[in-house]
């Protein structure tokens, strides 16, 4: 068997996967993972969504697999490190979802700049530009040069922090970016947007240390891994008014709960990981993915552009990220 797909793929990405491979379309197997783990023993690629878990139970049951693929960007569930060990492909790509997260974000600040409004200079309470305000971008994932690229068209000065992105780099001029500190972007910014890689490393990043150098009044727009907040810090700054409002696009399940620091926290917006999630980011995802899991299986060299092979604890190589339209 060529290809097993557990997700749900768009009916044209369909049609060409079945002209070309011998498929066993099972989206009911995400709810059974014993049957999900017998059914992986003579595949040689699977296509999976995010609840479904690839461990090392499952990896045994497959000795053919030579590729995972993933349409939804993330890796939850997967095994990154044991996939590599045992020369399995994840693919998924990296830039599909760019220009949804972009917009996400920048409606998000929109949104939080102009509903939490700040004391004008006639005592009266008012919104906020963007225009006039100073964005930081902390991540430079590919979501970070689409960001930047539509800042621009309001006017907005962006600076940018990430900590595997040395000051020098290249890539900050090529995203009309302006490098500085973590702790000098926070200060500085009316708006944060956080698109960080999340890698256990980071975990905490974002604590009461760093979080008490926030610009007064700033708003935060997260789409990165909850954890990299320290949840009491990030829960004192909101009841402060140091962070004037945080929304959130990926939170931890239960971080809302009764005994947790952010329960109850004013001006904390959480939403279901909507940022990657359009009609049109979907299709991008689904060709690029299936696109290189042919090219795997049929033996082609690589021409997809927009994804590479997954590196456990690797950041982006920024250097030659492919070209955003």
């Amino acid at each position: 068997m060529d290809l097993l797909i557990v997700d749900t793929l768009e009916a044209e990405v369909m049609d060409w996967l079945h002209a070309r491979h011998e498929l066993l379309v099972a989206p009911e197997l995400a709810l059974d993972p014993r049957a999900f783990r017998e059914a992986l023993h003579d595949v040689r690629a699977t296509i999976v969504p995010p609840s479904v878990t690839l461990d090392s139970q499952a990896l045994f049951n497959a000795p053919l697999l030579r590729a995972v693929g993933r349409v939804n960007a993330g890796a939850e569930n997967i095994d990154l490190d044991l996939c590599a060990r045992a020369g399995i492909e994840v693919v998924r790509s990296f830039t599909a979802t760019a220009r949804a997260e972009a917009e996400f974000m920048i409606g998000a600040v929109l949104s939080l700049l102009r509903r939490v409004p700040v004391e004008g200079m006639d005592s009266g309470w008012v919104g906020r530009e963007i225009g006039a305000a100073t964005v930081g971008l902390i991540g430079m994932a590919p979501a970070a040069r689409t960001t930047a690229q539509m800042l621009a068209g309001f006017g907005s000065r962006v600076v940018g922090y990430d900590p595997s992105v040395h000051a020098n780099d290249a890539v900050w001029g090529r995203w009309k970016i302006q490098p500085l500190g973590l702790r000098e972007l926070l200060a500085q910014s009316d708006a944060v947007c956080v698109q960080l890689n999340y890698f256990s490393r980071y975990r905490g990043l974002l604590g009461e240390r760093l979080l008490h150098s926030c610009k007064p009044g700033q708003v935060m727009v997260s789409i990165a891994h909850s954890e990299l907040f320290e949840e009491a810090a990030l829960a004192m700054a909101l009841s402060s008014g140091r962070i004037a409002a945080a929304w959130l696009d990926s939170m931890e399940p239960g971080a809302l709960e009764a005994h947790r620091p952010l329960s109850g926290a004013p001006n904390l917006h959480v939403t279901p990981r909507l940022a990657s999630t359009t009609r049109e980011s979907r299709l991008r995802s689904a060709w690029a993915v299936v696109k290189r899991i042919d090219e795997l299986l049929t033996g082609d060299p690589p021409s997809a552009r927009g994804f590479r092979p997954t590196s456990p604890g690797v950041p982006l190589d920024l250097a030659g990220e492919p070209q955003l339209r």
